[in-house]
């Protein structure tokens, strides 16, 4: 313990402890990615690398886009929140909107946009919106709390402008992807949570959150999250086939059942890397959703562990990173970002072991999709970046600092600490003393803005002299 404590205490611990979490989780997906889709790509088409090499394009981008948000400044940040969560917003809409057009008019593209529940596609490229929203929500969330400062314990502070865009990526995001937007709230909490609002505010929340999720779920019944107004209402069943699974169908449940019985065939130890016998179309998303119960069947519960750990190392390194940092946005923007990933690891991982209800997240880092990949080492390259600015960080590397390559090819050296520009002085009232003017040092001095009496005192001659 003597040992692990001089390890944290080390200056830069914070930004390794990140990069090796992260890092670890990034080759454990890829490798659970390639195991979970091997044999399927290559009964389809002859290739069983096929999904490996397209998430390893898209984590090669990730890393590029970690490279580049690390060497970012705050203020940068805060200057991005904005057309970033515009742009998120406007890619929502057209999402919806293509959406409902297929649903009711059988209009499938307008032009070379086309729509598929939580893909928009541009030609040949393919983005989820759902995921840049929650990264710009981060940012525009913790610039909107800062500027508000000390007025966050007033509620009209936080009906205006957060409560409202909260509510319309809540919707925007809610009727196609529940799951998603549960992260959203999560994310949201943490960023609350860190700003230090009123357990009052919390409670009012979680009520709204409540009945905004209970309307979520009643909107399946719409079409909502399957696109079709003829589909069965999928979230109720699987929000009554978690309250009660002994009643549950084998239609309803099959996808858990299976789940379930993945991680009772791995054991302890597991059946081996790449020996699953779920994966060969027994456990529908295999390679997504519920790639978890495929770790779980080839590792075993010390593969599930390893995971765990994992996770519970970046949680643990978000928040000491949001504890450290001086600079509030950044506090705020930490917390928010580890409270996103950390919680939809979360209800990953609930919802495949039957903890939670299902709810149709990837895990972090690990789960197939670009998307998702891209904007997650991107958050984490910020949180890098916020690492490299801790205080004893900054310090430390401007006492050594790396080669001159090194700053130029990696990241350029932080801010010292302190060093603020102090705010200007007000103005003192017409008629005060000038500040130049010393007191006396028996605290007797004149009252600010009065002026010594003028009356003539002594004789004639000492006037005179």
């Amino acid at each position: 313990m003597a040992a692990l404590r001089g390890l944290l205490a080390r200056p830069l611990a914070s930004y390794y402890l990140l990069l090796s979490s992260a890092g670890l989780l990034l080759l454990i997906g890829l490798t659970m990615v390639f195991s979970a889709t091997s044999v399927k790509d290559y009964a389809e088409d002859g290739d069983a690398t096929a999904s490996l090499v397209k998430q390893t394009i898209f984590a090669v981008i990730g890393i590029v886009a970690f490279w580049a948000c690390q060497r970012l400044p705050a203020r940068t940040f805060r200057a991005l929140g904005r057309p970033a969560l515009g742009v998120a917003v406007a890619l929502l809409l057209i999402l919806n909107v293509l959406v409902a057009l297929e649903s009711l008019f059988r209009v499938k593209s307008v032009g070379p946009l086309h729509a598929e529940l939580l893909w928009l596609y541009l030609g040949p490229i393919q983005v989820q919106p759902a995921e840049l929203a929650k990264f710009a929500l981060a940012l525009w969330g913790a610039h909107v709390l800062v500027r508000k400062g000390a007025a966050l314990g007033w509620w009209k502070e936080l009906a205006a402008p957060l409560f409202p865009v909260v509510g319309l990526l809540f919707v925007l995001v809610g009727y196609n992807d529940l799951g998603s937007m549960l992260c959203l709230l999560a994310l949201v909490v943490g960023l609350l949570w860190a700003a230090g609002v009123r357990l009052q505010v919390f409670a009012a929340l979680s009520a709204v959150g409540l009945a905004g999720v209970g309307l979520l779920v009643a909107a399946a019944s719409l079409g909502a999250g399957s696109g079709s107004r003829d589909a069965d209402n999928y979230r109720l069943a699987r929000l009554t086939s978690f309250l009660d699974p002994a009643n549950c169908s084998r239609d309803d449940c099959y996808q858990i059942m299976q789940a379930r019985n993945a991680i009772e065939h791995g054991g302890w130890f597991g059946v081996g890397l790449g020996k699953s016998s779920f994966k060969w179309d027994w456990l529908p998303e295999a390679h997504n959703d519920f790639i978890f119960a495929i770790i779980a069947e080839e590792l075993g519960v010390v593969g599930c562990t390893v995971v765990l750990v994992l996770f519970a190392v970046l949680a643990y390194t978000g928040l000491r990173i949001a504890r450290r940092v001086e600079d509030p946005f950044r506090r705020l923007a930490a917390a928010g970002v580890t409270a996103w990933l950390v919680g939809q690891a979360v209800i990953n991982i609930g919802g495949v072991t039957g903890l939670l209800p299902l709810t149709g997240v990837p895990l972090p880092f690990i789960s197939d999709g670009g998307s998702a990949l891209v904007v997650t080492l991107a958050a984490i390259g910020m949180l890098a970046s916020f690492a490299r600015a801790e205080p004893d960080a900054a310090r430390a590397l401007h006492a050594r600092p790396p080669a001159r390559w090194v700053r130029l090819v990696w990241a350029p050296l932080p801010p010292l600490p302190g060093r603020r520009r102090r705010p200007a002085s007000p103005p003192g009232d017409r008629g005060s003393v000038p500040r130049s003017r010393a007191r006396r040092e028996d605290d007797q001095a004149a009252t600010r803005g009065a002026r010594p009496s003028r009356t003539r005192a002594g004789t004639a001659s000492e006037r005179r002299r």
